[in-house]
């Protein structure tokens, strides 16, 4: 499958697809571009150790962030949260949310998609969730590009899923 996620966007120019396993993130998943990974272990400030598997490619950042929530009960807050704080960073237009499957995630309402606008810049993002460990996907460039995000966002595969 994710082959097949890299030949759909084989002829994106300036897109170089290959496979990740960020540590930690128990994910696999395409990028365009060579990942950079940073990781935050937890601490008594900062309860919930943090990864993001990020790079740039064709005038947009794309990335994968994930943390561990303490309490099942967090997960919704979580991942309302991740969507509005990014939509607050940007000071963005918020598009329509959308239901959103990730292989290997566990369902839950939250677990959405959209389409920020804001002052020259676009934003797809995905938020979803496997057990207690909390993701945001994000693509942010200077125009949408359906294609890649598609490519981006159907490549991930969480824990042991095909």
């Amino acid at each position: 499958m994710l082959l097949a996620a890299a030949l759909t966007a084989a002829c994106s120019p300036g897109l170089d697809w290959r496979e990740a396993r960020p540590e930690g993130s128990n994910a696999r998943l395409l990028f365009p571009c060579k990942p950079e990974m940073h990781q935050r272990a937890a601490t008594p400030e900062a309860p919930a150790a943090m990864g993001l598997a990020q790079c740039k490619a064709a005038g947009a950042t794309f990335a994968l962030s994930w943390a561990q929530v303490a309490e099942p009960a967090q997960i919704g807050p979580a991942l309302q949260g991740m969507r509005e704080s990014l939509v607050s960073k940007l000071s963005a237009q918020a598009g329509d949310l959308t239901a959103v499957q990730i292989a290997g995630m566990t369902p839950s309402p939250f677990a959405q998609q959209q389409t920020l606008s804001a002052a020259g810049q676009v934003a797809q993002l995905a938020v979803f969730t496997r057990g207690q460990q909390v993701y945001q996907a994000l693509m942010l460039g200077p125009k949408a590009d359906p294609r890649a995000w598609q490519s981006f966002v159907e490549s991930i595969k969480l824990g042991d899923a095909p």
